[in-house]
């Protein structure tokens, strides 16, 4: 794998279904079109591993030469999926990516969706050029988030589970995309329990950006101007394909830092790979 690379495979598994395309890692745009199979049924890991070796076949990117990053929906820590979002409970404490680089026979960069969904909009979206705290919210059937410092990114920090006081359930089960649709709550509706959730972490870590991600993000006229926090919020440049993008920018090895301007650069030490 090197580092002249200027194209790499992004593929991000998801509960329901696994996408992926071949980037341009210049400007990240898909040099493809977009990849999708469904989820296996149960998630399990072997399940899982031949529907990424589908999406590849399909690509027709099975060299090796060519780098890959599979972003997946779980705490990483140093190659282990620690969680398991709607994947089978087989992936926590799971050595997914010595099982997916045995399965696929080369080398991945592993890392959680939504970390790499908050590296995309720092290289190539909504948060490029922007220097402080961004922390990058996906509202989707859960919430993830990505918290990135001056272009170093901060893995796993599950800002969706965050507790509501005197309440049942977390924020996710309060305030996702499809706590909307359950609810059968309007956009005046869902946007005041968001309000409740970024004041809350406006108040917690005084980040510099809010970029909100996920499908949701192109209604983004319909809820964010309806939220009073003080702190600046963009919807997502790259929505659902974030997750391709970013596990192809970070496909590189070791490579989880960005400069404020969009460039890469590499980090040794300290990354979810």
């Amino acid at each position: 794998m090197t580092t002249s690379a200027t194209t790499a495979v992004g593929i991000d598994i998801g509960g329901t279904g696994i996408k992926g395309a071949l980037v341009d890692l210049q400007d990240g745009s898909l040099l493809t079109d977009r990849i999708k199979v469904p989820t296996p049924k149960g998630a399990e890991p072997e399940d899982v591993l031949g529907a990424v070796r589908t999406v590849l076949d399909t690509l027709e990117v099975t060299e090796s030469d060519i780098p890959l990053g599979v972003a997946f929906p779980a705490i990483v820590k140093n190659g282990r999926t620690l969680s398991a979002a709607n994947v089978s409970d087989a992936w926590i404490g799971f050595e997914a990516e010595e099982f997916f680089e045995d399965g696929l026979g080369r080398d991945i960069h592993f890392a959680n969706d939504a970390d790499v969904a908050g590296v995309a909009e720092l290289r190539y979206g909504a948060a490029r050029g922007e220097g402080g705290l961004v922390i990058l919210t996906t509202l989707g059937t859960g919430i993830g988030s990505a918290m990135i410092y001056n272009g170093v990114l901060i893995p796993n920090s599950e800002l969706g589970h965050l507790n509501r006081a005197n309440h049942k359930r977390d924020a996710e089960a309060w305030t996702a995309y499809s706590a909307m649709e359950r609810d059968k709550l309007d956009w005046e509706e869902w946007a005041a329990r968001l309000q409740w959730y970024y004041s809350h972490v406006e108040f917690l870590f005084s980040p510099d950006l809010f970029v909100v991600g996920g499908g949701v993000s192109k209604h983004a006229d319909k809820f964010l101007p309806l939220l009073d926090i003080g702190t600046r919020i963009v919807p997502a440049v790259h929505r659902n394909n974030a997750g391709i993008i970013g596990a192809a920018a970070l496909a590189l090895a070791g490579e989880t830092r960005t400069t404020r301007d969009g460039a890469a650069e590499g980090l040794a030490e300290a990354t979810t790979h």
